[in-house]
């Protein structure tokens, strides 16, 4: 919970409150229901709540905006940005049933009310959104096949409606495939951990 703090100190009490509840929510879930890798759970807040907030250091979501979080898993990075941004809409997407169980679980305890948790492959899904966000679902060039469509031009945050995708390693080849402009953001820019070293947000405007 310090990381949270020290690189967003201008949190609210409820803010800070929900941040908090995510370990002991996250622990009594996973030992039902494995989302979060056991070997990795006690890095829970640097590898999987401020990894997923990296996005807030890129765009800031307005009030109103409607983010897609497509293969969400337990919630990430849904959750802490449903936190972060409580008055933008998440809609939180996964096929596979018993991650959403667990973002139902951790969203309803967490009275995030500006989520929504869906079971469904995001290629039927009907809502279109402002911006999505995700991490590491899948190759990009099917990834945006996937979701473009979906995406409403405009302006809803910081930055014009998009793709903010959470992604390490080498991407120069993968991002060349889509056909699209790619900005990346180095997430060690923004956080000093180590773990940080090779992560991006990269990020496409919906012109």
């Amino acid at each position: 919970m310090e990381l949270i703090e020290k690189y967003f100190p201008e949190l609210t009490p409820v803010q800070r409150e929900r941040f908090a509840a995510l370990y002991d929510l996250y622990a009594a879930w996973n030992a039902k229901i494995n989302v979060v890798s056991r070997k990795d759970f006690d890095q829970l807040y640097l590898r999987h709540v401020l990894h997923s907030l990296a996005i807030a250091k890129v765009c800031r979501f307005d009030d109103g905006a409607r983010v897609l979080d497509v293969g969400c898993g337990g919630g990430f990075p849904s959750v802490p940005l449903a936190i972060l941004f409580p008055g933008a809409h998440f809609t939180a997407a996964d096929s596979i049933r018993k991650k959403i169980t667990v973002v139902e679980g951790v969203s309803q305890s967490l009275g995030l009310t500006n989520l929504t948790p869906r079971c469904v492959r995001v290629e039927t899904l009907p809502e279109r959104c402002d911006y999505v966000v995700s991490r590491a679902v899948t190759a990009m060039p099917e990834f945006v096949e996937w979701i473009w469509s979906k995406i409403d031009r405009g302006q809803r945050g910081t930055l014009p409606n998009g793709i903010l995708y959470l992604k390490g390693g080498d991407l120069a080849e993968e991002l060349a495939r889509t056909g699209k402009r790619w900005d990346l953001y180095d997430i060690r820019t923004f956080f000093d951990e180590e773990f940080f070293e090779t992560k991006k947000v990269v990020y496409t405007p919906k012109k």
